[in-house]
């Protein structure tokens, strides 16, 4: 996640989406005073910064838009204020109103099919190599990302989610509204290497499994109207 007040913007990191890809090559430009929060494992020249801060926890204990009251004073004793994958309700949470009103907002959304087959495989390496497709199923863990950029009513609160399908021409279109310099290449794919199977993922999944892979991701297919 990066908040980057010399360019206005706040990148809001979801999963398997290139975001470690763009957050080492946004935190090459940011400032010193910019918020880049670490990203694991860590990839150079990648530099986090100002993310372990002290916040006024008061609003979202009020309107209950981060986790949970004792994870938000947990947050604040720890100084815990931002990390790489806070949801944009909690960031807007912990800012000024003025800097989130006043910063554009965007994240990175990617085929829910397609997403999953690089999750797994994610998960796969994490494990040692020991986990097979069937087994990856049986345990549930999938790769939803709505609640990273939506409210608690499921509303998007970004300004704009990019497309995984055609991020360097996203980026491009949104690194010249915020004046961001940009040549169409991140120069960086961190985290690309887990994937050993290349083919589509129609290829690959079960009907059962594609079905299974639309229940979880539900609500991002609604609002993107995501195929099969």
């Amino acid at each position: 996640m990066i908040i980057s007040h010399k360019f206005k913007f706040i990148f809001v990191k979801t999963r398997k989406t290139a975001g470690t890809s763009i957050e080492v090559f946004l935190s090459q430009l940011c400032d010193d005073h910019d918020i880049v929060t670490p990203i694991g494992p860590h990839v150079e020249p990648h530099r986090p910064r100002n993310y372990q801060r002290r916040f006024n926890p008061f609003p979202e204990l009020v309107t209950r838009s981060g986790y949970g009251w004792r994870q938000t004073l947990k947050d604040w004793q720890q100084r815990n204020k931002f990390w790489s994958h806070t949801p944009a309700r909690l960031i807007r949470a912990r800012l000024p109103t003025k800097t989130w009103h006043g910063y554009f907002k965007f994240c990175v959304e990617r085929n829910p099919w397609d997403k999953a087959i690089s999750h797994y495989f994610w998960k796969k390496d994490l494990l040692g190599g020991q986990l097979s497709l069937e087994e990856y199923f049986a345990r549930g863990e999938f790769c939803p990302n709505a609640f990273w950029y939506t409210d608690r009513k499921g509303n998007v609160i970004v300004d704009r989610v990019l497309r995984y399908e055609r991020l360097l021409e996203d980026l491009a279109e949104v690194f010249e509204q915020l004046g961001v310099p940009f040549e169409g290449q991140l120069g960086v794919r961190a985290k690309s290497e887990y994937r050993t199977d290349r083919r589509p993922y129609q290829e690959v999944f079960s009907a059962e499994q594609r079905r299974t892979i639309e229940q979880a991701c539900a609500q991002e297919i609604a609002i993107h109207g995501y195929e099969f």
